[in-house]
């Protein structure tokens, strides 16, 4: 891939506003009176909510990120298989973290919910500190501080689950957790394959068959263990980032050749093709569902990808109006801070007597105060940015 683009606008601003959106539907969560379609369609529905769309599109950018990032380490000399397992790893980790959040037990442990995550997240920002311009001796310090205050929260851990009630365990992989183990599998792919097309192509549909074996029923016998198993799930989560990471090889083939027009083109006929297949798949396979990983929902979802990001490369890459998104531009550019930044607020938040007026709790108002909450996260982790705290991994 010679020459390729150093920096896609296109996926900054596409990564910015799902990363807005994801805050969004995380605050908006349990706020009575809101449009359901915003929401997370329930477990034992047949429908597709908003909030069901948004981790498949940033799977997605995940995968479009991949060659264009590679591209640059390697550029300027760097270990690209290194980067991708330090970097899965520390996703698998916090979402691991993450994951036994949702089990601490309060009333057995020596510090209070808010205390143990607010430290848990803390001891995360020191670790993955982006330490470039920072002397090795105090970088060092501060990144053994994190560990030690990571260590010392894992051992006052405990859990509400009877089964695993003195120490941390699996339950799921977590958000970060999930982006880690597909990002891992997908990048090696990518890597070892040189980012030939046809090896993407090959890759993403076999994901895509392996989520619709699991959900035929053909490999039931892997039911009870599946978790563990190196696809940390049913290949749901590696068919997004691939077809992310096809879409970008094309790019830049296309844009090498000055016929970057045709990948609109193909880019439609394949989410026309993939709606079409969800539909069909959704009466035999257990109909859209994100909790439960359905193929109709993979297939879906992708194809809405698909269009978002083509709607984007043609305001931002060939209207040149990437201005539109600048007041959310560190949710594309500092977007792990992003994340990480509302894991802090809460637990502040909960440890004060501090609350919403009524009319911001729920209804109309429960969605302006979610979309300035959206908002001000966004901006914190850009004030944050400025002062040179922002978080790399």
């Amino acid at each position: 891939m010679s020459n390729p683009l150093l920096r896609v606008r296109s996926i900054d601003a596409f990564r910015a506003v799902t990363m807005f959106l994801m805050i969004f539907v995380n605050d908006l969560d349990g706020v009575p009176g809101v449009p359901n379609w915003l929401k997370h369609a329930g477990d034992t529905a047949d429908a597709l909510g908003m909030a069901d769309v948004i981790f498949p599109a940033f799977l997605f950018i995940v995968g479009l990120s991949i060659p264009f990032a590679f591209h640059n380490r390697k550029s300027q000399g760097g270990r690209v298989p290194y980067r991708i397992v330090t970097r899965s790893l520390a996703l698998i980790l916090i979402g691991f973290f993450h994951a036994n959040m949702e089990t601490y037990n309060e009333a057995t442990t020596a510090l209070p919910k808010p205390v143990w995550e607010s430290l848990v997240t803390f001891a995360f920002f020191f670790i993955f500190l982006d330490y470039r311009n920072v002397a090795s001796l105090k970088r060092n310090l501060l990144q053994g501080f994190g560990f030690l205050l990571l260590v010392a929260m894992s051992a006052l851990y405990r859990s509400s689950d009877p089964a695993h009630s003195t120490w941390l365990h699996f339950s799921w992989w977590g958000i970060l957790g999930l982006i880690g183990w597909s990002y891992l599998f997908c990048a090696l792919i990518y890597h070892y394959s040189k980012g030939v097309l046809w090896i993407q192509a090959a890759a993403w549909v076999i994901f895509v068959l392996i989520n619709l074996d699991f959900h035929f029923g053909w490999l039931a016998f892997l039911n009870s263990w599946q978790s563990y198993i190196w696809l940390a799930g049913n290949g749901a989560m590696q068919a997004f980032t691939m077809a992310g990471i096809m879409v970008s090889v094309m790019y830049i083939r296309l844009k090498e050749t000055n016929e970057l027009k045709l990948l609109w083109p193909g880019m439609f006929l394949l989410a026309v093709i993939l709606f079409n297949l969800g539909f069909i798949v959704r009466y035999v396979s257990g109909g859209i569902s994100k909790a439960h990983d359905t193929p109709s929902w993979v297939l879906i979802c992708t194809g809405i990808s698909l269009v978002v990001y083509a709607l984007f490369m043609f305001v931002v890459d060939v209207k040149q109006q990437y201005r539109w998104f600048k007041i959310i531009e560190p949710a594309g550019t500092n977007t792990f801070t992003c994340y990480l930044v509302p894991f802090i607020f809460y637990p502040i938040y909960q440890m004060t007597d501090l609350g919403y007026p009524e009319y911001l709790s729920q209804g109309t108002g429960g969605l302006i105060k979610c979309v300035l909450f959206s908002f001000a996260m966004i901006w914190l982790a850009g004030l944050l940015d400025k002062i040179n705290v922002r978080l790399k991994i």
